[in-house]
């Protein structure tokens, strides 16, 4: 039998009940003992994600204090070197970006653990920080055992960066196909085409541009946007002043576990984000969601989407208002098309982006950490 390898994961994603997916499939391989240190809430600029408990067979969670909640780059957790020497893990996995003080605060507290370690990264903009960012980053990528990259273009950054350590090209988190399943017949959408977008209601994600859209297409089109931001009450103008109050439904962010069914709501999901000069979009989570529920895609050019898309959905040129309305208005008209892409992104999420494919890697690299030692 495999030697046992233990694990602790620091994330402050996990808070979220719907990304644990991923830790089930990471247990289900009997050499890994997996704990998982999460907050009690995580604060941004959808507000406060409170933890939400889930039942987790196979695997232990421990909700630790968090100093500077809601700090992205400051906060870290006081007493991680006394949970090390309680779980003794021989590897830490820091599910944060290099350049955080959580992360560094991490390493410097396994280093006197003794225990490998790795972090991850979405980073797809070679960014130049300020101290003492830049010094943190530069540590951590000189002590890190070893690292994950959630796409190619942000190994690329790291690379450019000087980072030579071992690296895998893994997505933070894949799709539980379960949950995230084909709709039935009786789940069909009712007379209106209903457009979807979740996600944060910030400038970049570009839901200004769907609201615009909306008020070019038929008066049986009609937008749902769920989610929260410090764009909100920018947007709710924005419908006011075109006069689509009627068919724009702007709703507050809902819970992991509701977003299934909410996506069979949606004849398409849209992603419409644009790129700034500080970010572009560097996955789209609710995009391979949206793709393994059988709700066909469209997304812009930014970043990583047309990656995440391929060619089971549209892609749009970002900030091209009269691009996207011209692709939404094909599906529109065309419920065949609709019904192709429904499946062809389905067969995409099984072959590219399930929870299992991604924990076999993860554990894999976990392996060869320990393998190493």
């Amino acid at each position: 039998m495999a030697k046992e390898i233990r694990v602790a994961m620091l994330s402050k994603a996990c808070v979220t009940g719907g990304y644990r997916g991923k830790l089930d499939e990471i247990v289900s391989n009997p050499d890994i003992h997996l704990t998982v240190i999460v907050p009690p809430k995580w604060r941004d600029e959808r507000g406060v994600l409170p933890f939400e408990y889930t039942e987790t067979p196979g695997y232990h969670i421990l909700v630790e204090p968090i100093a500077f909640n809601g700090s992205y780059h400051f906060h870290f957790y006081p007493r991680l070197r006394q949970r090390l020497f309680e779980i003794n893990p021989d590897v830490l996995h820091i599910d944060e970006e290099p350049y955080n003080l959580a992360t560094w605060h991490a390493m410097w507290a396994a280093r006197r653990h003794g225990c490998k370690t790795l972090f991850f990264s979405w980073q797809n903009m070679n960014k130049q920080y300020p101290w003492p960012f830049s010094a943190i980053e530069s540590r951590v990528m000189r002590q890190v055992d070893a690292a994950i990259f959630g796409s190619r273009s942000a190994l690329q950054v790291f690379e450019d960066k000087g980072y030579m350590g071992p690296s895998e090209v893994i997505p933070q988190f894949g799709v539980d196909t379960e949950k995230f399943r084909m709709r039935t017949n009786s789940e069909q959408i009712g007379s209106c085409f209903n457009i979807g977008f979740v996600g944060r209601l910030v400038y970049e994600k570009g839901v200004d541009i769907l609201i615009r859209v909306i008020a070019r297409m038929p008066n049986d089109v009609r937008l749902n946007v769920y989610g929260s931001g410090p764009e909100l009450s920018t947007l709710r103008d924005l419908t006011k002043s075109l006069k689509v109050e009627d068919r724009v439904l702007i709703a507050p962010w809902l819970p992991s576990s509701k977003i299934p069914s909410l996506l069979h709501t949606f004849d398409v999901l849209v992603l419409p984000s644009r790129t700034t000069s500080h970010w572009k979009e560097q996955f789209g989570r609710v995009l391979i969601e949206a793709m393994s529920s059988g709700v066909p895609v469209i997304g812009s050019s930014c970043g990583e989407i047309p990656n995440v898309i391929g060619d089971a959905g549209f892609v749009f040129e970002q900030n091209d208002l009269f691009a996207l309305e011209e692709v939404l208005m094909r599906l529109y008209s065309d419920i065949s098309l609709r019904s192709k892409l429904a499946h062809k992104g389905r067969q995409r999420v099984l072959a590219h982006f399930t929870q299992a494919s991604v924990a076999a890697k993860t554990v894999d690299l976990y392996r060869s950490l320990v393998d190493d030692s």
